[in-house]
């Protein structure tokens, strides 16, 4: 008798992971928590923030200091929270980020409740709060596949993104509602109980080490000299990189600094919260169809949908009716999910593991490191050309950024394991 072996299906035919299989493996499980849980009051806390400035001063140019503190620190600080999240166990280093963000947020929240913030305090606090983030971002990122076996990682990354974006839409409501009702300070009190929060959740995450063993490693610089090379050597990872440079830049200035603005003269702040929401939403959805997405071309695929990025920007330079201004958010937030989780996916497919971290803090550098400047100066160029012009044209922007992302051959070729 003869047994008939039955080849296996083409890779293009293998069947389709479960949506929820990331969810059976326990450090997964304690990561999402975390994440989870910061995003709900880091929703919050920049709606609070920016309305605490504005009640403090009145002034577009305090609140783009304040705001651009922190990310001047990140810009700072980012290549050494790489170096550490690949030579240390990534969840001490989340643990220890979160607790030194949560301090900071709590000081910044009784400065303002007890009428004693001044704006270099806060900008103090705020540099503070950006190098907690700058030494967790790379961390976090880079610990996702250590958690989860390879075949499910686009779920996982999927399932990150879908958490998250449901702690945000009830974070950016509750901020909005927080802010016209009780004020500001109270919003960020919220912040700094989650980072504590989540911190001890991070504590929980077990996962297996990365990389040769402390005392064989070359010196902070050489790592991060070996980060770069390992990054600049992946002309897709720096053309995206690059590309978002200028995205974010516009984006940041315009959300953070001009949207608040915009909503105290027209239709206020409570229904700006709502916009964040809805927009939220959109990364909602737009995370569970990203989930499903199976195409050759990955990172092509999420890099189209960034034309998408700058509607809500253009819809807030064009009208202040609600409606427009909350389709144009949605659409935003489900465009960016395409992108964000292509994009996890892609760098965890091709960067090794050892490695992730700092190439991730050097993606962040590069998509943060003109953040501070669109913060700062987005004050200064609506008070010369006005509001709106301002808002259209960093909308303008945003698209010729995005297609010249698309110039890229490896950007349009690169296959994902399907």
């Amino acid at each position: 008798m003869s047994t008939v072996l039955t080849p296996p299906p083409a890779a293009d035919e293998q069947p389709r992971p479960s949506m929820l299989a990331p969810l059976r493996h326990r450090p997964f499980r304690f990561l999402i928590a975390g994440r989870t849980t910061t995003m709900l009051g880091n929703a919050v806390a920049p709606i609070a923030l920016s309305f605490a400035v504005l009640d403090l001063t009145g002034s577009l140019r305090d609140l783009g200091l304040v705001v651009g503190a922190r990310s001047l620190a990140n810009v700072v600080f980012i290549l050494f929270g790489g170096v550490i999240a690949d030579r240390l166990p990534r969840h001490l280093v989340m643990v220890g980020a979160s607790a030194l963000a949560g301090a900071t947020q709590a000081a910044v929240a009784v400065s303002v409740l007890t009428g004693t913030a001044t704006i270099p305090l806060l900008m103090g606090l705020s540099v503070v709060n950006g190098i907690a983030a700058a030494v967790a971002f790379p961390a976090i990122s880079a610990i996702m596949p250590q958690t989860v076996p390879a075949g499910v990682l686009q779920q996982a990354n999927a399932i990150n993104r879908f958490a998250w974006n449901s702690a945000m839409i009830l974070g950016a409501s509750l901020g909005g509602l927080l802010v016209a009702t009780a004020g500001p300070g109270w919003g960020l009190a919220i912040d700094a109980g989650t980072f504590l929060l989540a911190g001890v959740l991070f504590a929980l995450v077990r996962v297996p080490k990365t990389g040769a063993p402390a005392a064989e490693r070359p010196g902070i610089f050489a790592e991060m000299r070996l980060g770069w090379s390992a990054f600049i050597s992946r002309t897709w990872l720096w053309a995206v990189v690059a590309g978002f440079c200028v995205i974010n830049a516009a984006l940041s200035g315009s959300v953070t600094v001009l949207g608040p603005a915009v909503a105290d003269a027209s239709f206020g702040r409570a229904t700006w919260g709502l916009i964040l929401a809805v927009e939220t939403a959109g990364m909602l959805v737009g995370a569970l169809v990203a989930m499903r997405v199976r195409v050759g071309r990955l990172l092509f695929y999420g890099v189209l949908w960034c034309l998408g990025d700058a509607l809500l920007v253009l819809a807030l330079g064009l009208t202040t009716q609600v409606f427009v201004l909350l389709l144009a958010g949605f659409a935003v937030g489900f465009a960016l999910e395409q992108f964000t989780v292509a994009w996890d996916t892609t760098m965890q497919e091709h960067v090794p593991s050892e490695m992730l971290a700092r190439v991730y803090s050097y993606d962040m550098l590069g998509s943060i490191l003109a953040v501070p400047i669109g913060q700062v100066a987005a004050g200064p160029l609506a008070e010369h050309f006005g509001l709106h012009r301002t808002l259209v044209g960093a909308s303008i922007l945003m698209a010729v950024a995005t297609l010249a992302m698309l110039l890229s051959r490896d950007v349009r070729h690169l296959r994902h394991a399907l």
